[in-house]
């Protein structure tokens, strides 16, 4: 009887055990989920707002660079409180890529997204070396030596995403006065082979070549012809703001298992 009574509380003893196995690995799940951080740099941008609510909506934690423009994500911070953090940070100062590495050292980033845009308007015949070096910083030298500063966490934790977003104008040369954005963005699309490697511990990098998207930016353009250019586009019409950033939240997140050192157009068949 006392043998009897004595392997029925083993019993029990080892089935609490494992339903508080089952229960911390539920928690665990829950919290790695909870946990996910994104970075994005250009998130103000109208393709940033909205790849933000996405990442948001799907329960990230979310870091989003503002050069000058915080009003749209100080309003949907109200909503997210604990989940949104703007960083407010200007590339064209040489001391902004060591305060920006401070910011985030202290988090663990698992997604990391490049929309920046930044567009001077000069053409070809009207740059200058101090202009061209100034749009390449701004475009492609900090937000590529800011991804390098948390690759080794992404290896640990064998989980990284990792997106660049560039322009379809790379494929053709640019605009008459987009030159040096158009040269940035290509020098963008360059990929280490020690990057390319990378994808063995999970860590996933693309480009992401963006045609021409219904957002604000083309008001930046000088002399640019919107209804001239659609006409240039196959699927003739410009392309929504929610197809891109569904673009991009599917490459940048848990989403995306098998896509890596890829350069991938979204232009509607340009």
């Amino acid at each position: 009887m006392y043998k009897e009574h004595l392997w029925e509380k083993r019993t029990q003893l080892i089935l609490k055990i494992y339903d508080l196995e089952f229960v911390n690995l539920k928690v665990s799940k829950m919290l790695e989920k909870k946990n996910k951080t994104v970075l994005i740099l250009g998130g103000s941008s109208d393709i940033g707002t909205e790849t933000i609510k996405k990442f948001l909506f799907n329960g990230w934690r979310v870091i989003a660079h503002s050069n000058s423009n915080e009003k749209e994500l100080k309003r949907i911070k109200k909503n997210h409180p604990n989940n949104l953090i703007i960083i407010k940070m200007n590339f064209k100062k040489r001391n902004s890529l060591n305060l920006i590495l401070r910011k985030i050292k202290k988090f663990d980033i698992s997604s990391y997204i490049n929309l920046i845009g930044y567009v001077d308007n000069l053409s070809f015949d009207k740059t200058n070396l101090n202009e061209l070096i100034c749009s390449i910083q701004i475009n492609s030298l900090i937000p590529i030596l800011i991804q390098k500063s948390f690759l080794k966490k992404m290896e640990k934790r064998k989980f990284g995403r990792i997106l660049h977003i560039s322009s379809i104008g790379v494929k053709f040369g640019g605009g008459k006065n987009t030159f040096n954005y158009s040269f940035a963005k290509n020098s963008l699309e360059f990929i280490p082979s020690n990057i390319k490697k990378m994808a063995k511990f999970n860590i996933l990098t693309n480009i992401l070549r963006v045609g021409v998207v219904k957002t604000k930016l083309h008001k930046k353009i000088k002399n640019k012809n919107l209804n001239q250019r659609i006409k240039l586009i196959p699927i003739k019409r410009l392309a929504k703001i929610t197809e891109i950033s569904d673009m991009i939240y599917f490459l940048a997140s848990e989403k995306n298992s098998y896509i890596s050192n890829e350069i991938i157009s979204i232009a509607g068949g340009e």
